[in-house]
């Protein structure tokens, strides 16, 4: 019977929460720890032991929230997506119209890019580690890719600017690109000019809807 007591006391244990996470009811301690380390030092390398310890609970309590790791990953996913778009409906309120809104989101970009420490973007570093295609993740990251791609079609097309569609893609694979250079290179690298290269493939198919 002792021995139960004392298991349970065990399991029931916390660690202090890292800095900035104790005022957070449990489920978003965890979700917040998570995301960190996940971002910082990749899905595969973090276990359910660490992020526990970082949010200051057990696993009982995580696995309370979330039945799996693969739960928890797909549930950090989503909260990025929301802020994100969250952040794109901002800059559509700031920038009525739609060339502004397009520059405003690529500068928004570059400048988080650019910060030290940087790891590029959450879902690309995802997808490159999460190979299977039946994971719960997946789904939301190929959801947010494809609607961040719509919205940069919507974007050219009610700019005026000739074939939306593939001017899109360009821009969408610029920027996916320098996400992947930033991580070999680091901010110094060629990542630092792609809002500059953009510009310069928005400024050319504006020309080509004036001929």
């Amino acid at each position: 019977m002792r021995s139960i007591v004392n298991a349970m006391q065990q399991a029931e244990t916390r660690p202090a929460p890292d800095a900035g996470l104790a005022h957070l009811p449990p489920r978003e301690r965890i979700l917040a720890a998570a995301r960190e380390l996940f971002y910082r030092h990749g899905i595969r390398a973090v276990g359910v032991d660490g992020i526990a310890e970082a949010a200051g609970t057990n696993k009982m309590t995580l696995y309370r929230h979330f039945a799996s790791k693969d739960e928890l990953v797909a549930a950090c996913l989503v909260q990025v997506a929301a802020e994100d778009e969250a952040r794109w409906q901002a800059l559509a309120a700031a920038h009525p119209d739609a060339k502004g809104q397009l520059l405003g989101w690529l500068t928004q970009l570059r400048e988080k890019m650019m910060v030290v420490g940087e790891r590029g973007c959450p879902f690309a570093n995802a997808a490159v580690e999460l190979p299977d295609k039946d994971h719960p993740a997946r789904r939301i990251i190929e959801a947010h890719k494809l609607r961040r791609r719509d919205s940069i079609v919507e974007l050219c097309r009610t700019g005026g600017l000739s074939e939306p569609e593939r001017l899109a893609d360009e821009i969408f694979l610029l920027i996916e690109g320098a996400n992947v250079c930033l991580q070999s290179m680091g901010p110094s690298g060629p990542a630092q000019h792609f809002v500059s290269m953009a510009q310069a493939l928005i400024a050319d198919h504006e020309t080509r809807g004036r001929r």
